[in-house]
């Protein structure tokens, strides 16, 4: 049973950790259910102190994941127009490559900007820039959170 207990864990990890690169999969939403999976069927391993801590962590990627394309696009003087070309961008650029899936973002945006909202080509190119550049840091921000939910679970389970 335990052996089944880790497999299933390391999968949904693993599974997890390609989710904060690949916008269809909820990436550290996998990871913590892997984490409350783990500790239900195998409750001496994590304490709940620690299960808390962890959804702490994933509860700060889904903010930052929110905040970094919205941020971005606005900063850069972009509007709600680019912010959904934006991710209608990803959403296409998903099914082709990493590379297409910022290419995407960027298109998105910069066509939602020209054509909706009717901005000029360098306000439009300038939204582009602003969501390409958020969604790679709230892509930075979800591997990052991934990565310590990953270390405290890891440093719990080696510790217990």
């Amino acid at each position: 049973m335990e052996y089944l207990v880790w497999a299933l864990t390391i999968s949904l990890v693993l599974v997890g950790l390609a989710g904060c690169i690949l916008p269809l999969l909820p990436g550290t939403t996998l990871i913590l259910a892997a984490m409350v999976l783990h500790k239900l069927l195998l409750p001496a391993q994590l304490s709940w102190w620690l299960l808390g801590a962890i959804a702490l962590l994933w509860l700060l990627s889904l903010l930052m994941d929110l905040a970094g394309v919205i941020i971005g696009t606005r900063i850069f003087g972009g509007s709600k127009w680019g912010m959904a070309g934006a991710g209608g961008g990803a959403l296409v650029g998903v099914f082709f490559s990493l590379p297409a899936l910022l290419l995407g973002t960027f298109l998105g945006a910069v066509v939602a900007e020209k054509f909706i909202s009717k901005k000029s080509g360098g306000q439009s190119l300038r939204s582009g820039v602003g969501a390409a550049t958020g969604f790679l840091l709230s892509t930075v921000a979800r591997v990052a959170c991934a990565f310590t939910m990953i270390a405290l679970f890891g440093l719990a389970v080696l510790a217990g």
